[in-house]
């Protein structure tokens, strides 16, 4: 079952790349105390991620932390070095974190997995975006197969 508002967000540990190699994130550090804007795609340089998803949270990243968002971050199942290798060529510097989960650990327990096997890119996660406030979701936009509607940059700050 998939995550919903008034969930708290699952424990759990997300990988993030920085200057000193991959390190671990826990849940309650990236949630716990913090207004947090999370969003995911199914992969790191695939089109709509790279052409729309991303790019709108960077472009639009100071407009959604003015709403009292403390940090906008950036999941998919991919690994940490994949992810920082995407961040720096999509330009997202502070404005967005790049969040690994690279074995799917995460994504799962949110309940936002689909089995991407026929496209060869195994278990990934959904198109969505949470709103999260001190790890519990207060907005959950989940796009329907194929769709980029209600978890894009734009439509995340309609709701802040």
């Amino acid at each position: 079952m998939a995550i919903s508002v008034g969930d708290k967000i699952p424990a759990g540990t997300l990988k993030i790349a920085g200057p000193d190699g991959a390190k671990d994130a826990s849940t309650d550090e990236l949630f716990g105390g913090k207004k947090v804007v999370l969003f995911a795609v199914p992969g790191a340089f695939t089109p709509t991620c790279s052409a729309k998803h991303l790019p709108g949270f960077v472009g639009k990243a100071r407009a959604i932390k003015a709403k009292g968002v403390d940090s906008i971050i950036c999941l998919a199942v991919n690994d940490a070095f994949v992810m920082d290798a995407w961040g720096k060529a999509q330009n997202a510097g502070d404005a967005v974190m790049m969040a690994a989960d690279g074995n799917a650990e995460f994504t799962r327990a949110l309940g936002l997995e689909f089995d991407a096997s026929n496209f060869g890119m195994g278990v990934r996660a959904q198109r969505f975006a949470l709103i999260v406030d001190d790890g519990v979701v207060r907005g959950a936009y989940v796009e329907a197969p194929g769709k980029f509607e209600v978890s894009s940059a734009e439509a995340i700050l309609e709701k802040l």
